[in-house]
Order: structure tokens, then sequence, then C-alpha cells
């Protein structure tokens, strides 16, 4: 059975492409879903989709996925990412591991996107590395998830 992961973006990444293209690029939330539904494939997992510009939705979602057997998940809260207690502890509390993306380097810019509440419940952060920051998260996600795995007994 293929792990199912999931990529959860927040608030106003549902405009990648069209809000500022000098920081976010030009490529659509569309587009980097069929990207990484490609890597996905690649990498022998299920994937699903969520964006929200609710942070009730979201933790929702959350709840619902630790719940339903996703084994991670790569997540860009956006703007939750320096506001929302709420968030970082539905992450700790969902069991499950995940990492946190941003698309451009958050260190380089406004000083108060320097603090992330959700990074130190996350198993780590990629950041400034555009979109390909969700392709890597991926690739942590499965390899962590297949070291988890008990080994198999030999066949008899």
């Amino acid at each position: 059975m293929k792990p199912l992961l999931a990529v959860l973006n927040g608030p106003n990444l549902d405009r990648l492409g069209k809000r500022e293209p000098g920081v976010y690029g030009s490529a659509t939330l569309e587009d980097l879903h069929s990207a990484l539904r490609a890597t996905a494939s690649s990498l022998g997992a299920d994937i699903i989709f969520f964006q929200t510009n609710h942070e009730g939705e979201l933790l929702d979602k959350i709840g619902e996925l630790a719940d339903g057997g996703c084994a991670g998940a790569a997540i860009n809260p956006g703007a939750w990412t320096h506001t929302s207690v709420a968030l970082r502890d539905a992450i700790a509390g969902s069991g499950m591991p995940f990492v946190e993306v941003h698309i451009s380097n958050v260190h380089k810019r406004e000083p108060f996107r320097h603090h992330s509440y959700t990074a130190g419940v996350c198993d780590g952060v990629i950041s400034g590395l555009g979109q390909q920051g969700y392709h890597f998260a991926l690739e942590y996600l499965v390899h962590q998830i297949s070291r988890e795995k008990p080994p198999r007994s030999p066949e008899k």
C-alpha cells in the first residue's frame, strides 16, 4: 500500500503566479500540484492537496488527515507561520511528521517573518528554494516513512 502524503497551503497561496511574482515566481498553485503529483508517483506515494485562507479549516484538515492515516505532510502555513499558536498545536498533536516549506527565504524578508511558531514542531524547515522545496519535503517524508516501517519477515 502506498503511503498517503499531504501538501497543505495556507493563506494567499492560491494566488501563486499572480501575487508578487518577483518573490514567489510565476508558476501557479495548479502548476505546483501537477509537478508534485509526478514527484509523489515517482516516490511511490499517493498525494492530496489542500489550500485555504481560513485558519480553522486548516486545523480541521490536519485533524482529519491524522485520523485518516495520512503518513506525513509538507506545509506552507503562509502568514500563520508567524502568528498561529493554534496551528502549532494542531501540528504537534497530529502525530504525523511535517516539513515546513516556504517558497521565499523568510530570513531575507521583514523581521516579523523571522520567527516561526510552527517550525519547532516540524521535522525540518525548507525556506528560499522556490517551489523545489516542496519536492525536497516529499522526498524527506517518504524516506522517513520507509525508515519507520518494521522489517518484513522472510517468506516461508
